[in-house]
């Protein structure tokens, strides 16, 4: 990593975020919510198993009740592919005008919808938009319509960032599209809706959790990059004292709390605690940025052979998000320690109060984090999801395509430091 010149060091980070309503029976007031965006029609977007739930029909009718007109699309694919959006936005384009989304659901339904958002209301095609080099990056030229997420599960944060994630199914490879003008309208987070995520869901998508806060923590900090331009500036800034706020504040709801959401899925304290850091996490991260677990679990979870996850009611082979990011973290950082020692022990910390820091240092967050992993029944390692050291080569080629993310990394990573941390992940102990 090449640090700036005093000189010619960066001064200026931004901060973005959502409008913001959280709490128990949040969801009940999205008639009015909308219709003080001015909402007339609006599409739902959701996913078959959020579906059967009910709460998205809750939901629509809560909004047909405020005079607005709704239509559902319920079939967003659990870890979007290029087909999956090009079907919504099909959908979605056969459909409008709308003049407002409403997404319900985990991060797959939110991203969805950024997608049927940016699709519909810009011309061109999807690749258009995919983040390069897998696609050509292209900017949205026109505005998007208000979107209000309402996530169903805890970990994303996909309903605070600029981010839609996906799966380019021809290159097996997982990217994404990233503008701010992604970033949601209004986040309602309400943790009722979360008490009937399976454990295995929960697991996954708290490490997404976790993943986001520590990454973001330990993210390059901004004064390290050249000085942009105002037209030069991303979403992704590096570590800032805002985003730092927020992921610190993440780190110790989920210590006291994201175990028993995982044990004990009825207990709404939890629930609410870790709906809370999953939202905290994402404000910090969805300015910071994220690093090295990220950028691996792209091939991971878009390599995947024939494993399923507990707790997830897909008609596919899948390595959830979150469980992908997982996999790879203890060993990134112990990569990553040498950047900043202070950080990475002060986020162990957080983790598991009163634990007793080992002799070496850079493994204290690594053995926090393998602990959590194994007490909530996350695989212990990349062999555990099916991958064998002839996989070496390809994983680290698709987690080099994540250039935007490890840009953000604390430490210059080349292919040989990836290919490293992978070999150091095939078992997680």
């Amino acid at each position: 990593m090449s640090v700036a010149h005093p000189q010619h060091a960066e001064t200026i980070f931004t901060y973005g975020a959502p409008g913001l309503k959280f709490g128990a029976g949040a969801r009940h007031e999205l008639g009015h919510d909308l219709a003080q965006i001015g909402a007339r029609r609006v599409l739902v977007v959701t996913d078959p198993g959020v579906a059967a739930t009910g709460g998205p029909d809750e939901i629509a009718e809560v909004l047909r009740a405020a005079s607005i007109e709704v239509v559902v699309f319920a079939e967003s694919r659990v870890e979007p592919t290029d087909a999956s959006l090009e079907h919504a936005i099909a959908f979605a384009r056969a459909e409008g005008p709308f003049d407002a989304i409403v997404a319900v659901g985990g991060g797959s339904s939110i991203d969805t919808a950024k997608a049927v958002n940016l699709l519909t209301t810009n011309d061109g095609e999807l690749m258009d938009y995919v983040n390069a080099p897998v696609g050509r990056a292209r900017a949205p030229r026109n505005a998007l319509l208000p979107l209000v997420a309402v996530p169903t599960t805890t970990g994303t944060g996909s309903e605070s960032t600029t981010i839609c994630v996906l799966d380019v199914v021809s290159q097996h490879i997982k990217t994404g599209i990233s503008h701010a003008r992604l970033r949601p309208t209004l986040a309602v987070v309400d943790p009722e809706l979360m008490l009937t995520q399976p454990s295995g869901v929960t697991a996954a998508s708290g490490l997404d959790i976790l993943c986001h806060a520590l990454e973001s923590y330990t993210a390059r900090p901004y004064t390290s990059y050249e000085r942009k331009q105002a037209d030069q500036r991303v979403p992704y800034c590096g570590a800032n004292p805002i985003a730092d706020m927020w992921s610190e504040k993440a780190l110790s709801l989920m210590a006291t709390s994201f175990r028993t959401a995982v044990h004990d899925g009825d207990d709404l304290a939890a629930r609410t605690d870790v709906a809370m850091a999953a939202t905290f996490a994402g404000l910090g991260f969805g300015n910071a940025g994220v690093h090295i677990p990220h950028a691996n679990a792209y091939p991971i979870a878009g390599q995947v052979r024939d494993f399923r996850p507990a707790g997830y009611d897909a008609d596919h082979a899948m390595i959830p998000h979150g469980m992908a990011v997982s996999l790879t973290a203890p060993a990134s950082f112990a990569f990553t320690f040498d950047a900043a020692p202070e950080r990475h022990v002060r986020a162990a910390e957080l983790l598991a109060p009163g634990a007793v820091r080992p002799d070496d240092a850079a493994q204290f967050l690594p053995q926090v984090l393998a602990a959590i992993m194994r007490d909530v029944g996350i695989p212990s390692g990349l062999a555990a999801v099916g991958y064998t050291e002839n996989d070496l080569g390809s994983l680290a080629e698709g987690a080099m395509k994540q250039q935007r993310l490890l840009a953000t990394a604390p430490l210059e990573v080349t292919e040989d430091d990836i290919v490293s941390i992978l070999d150091a992940s095939w078992e997680i102990s």
